[in-house]
């Protein structure tokens, strides 16, 4: 059964950064892009950063670029979204997601929140 499992959010000062993690398992890691998606109460869920399945390329929300990095370790079956320099409107629940077409996979999400 496929299982993302995400780690690392929680309560960080303006200017701060957070690691987020995301543990996959059930599925060939390899052949799935990997992307990080943040959803706030009555917003639709957004995509932040996306990263190919072998790493080479990857995609950020104009918001983010410059503050966030996504990467992911193949042999670890895992995927990350550092973010530094973190804004209160970075403030949200955090989802890893993975994406061979048709299929997708969803964690359960990570809360991050940005406030002093």
């Amino acid at each position: 059964q496929a299982q993302l499992v995400e780690s690392g959010g929680g309560l960080v000062q303006p200017g701060g950064s957070l690691r987020l993690s995301c543990a996959a398992s059930g599925f060939t890691f390899t052949r799935y892009a990997m992307n990080w998606y943040r959803q706030t109460p009555g917003k639709e869920r957004e995509l932040v950063a996306s990263i190919s399945q072998t790493g080479g390329i990857t995609n950020y929300e104009d918001s983010v670029k410059g503050r966030f990095t996504i990467s992911r370790d193949n042999a670890k079956n895992m995927v990350y979204l550092q973010m530094n320099s973190l804004k209160p409107e970075d403030t949200a629940v955090y989802y890893c997601n993975a994406r061979s077409w048709p299929s997708e996979h969803w964690g359960q999400g990570t809360q991050v929140t940005v406030s002093s």
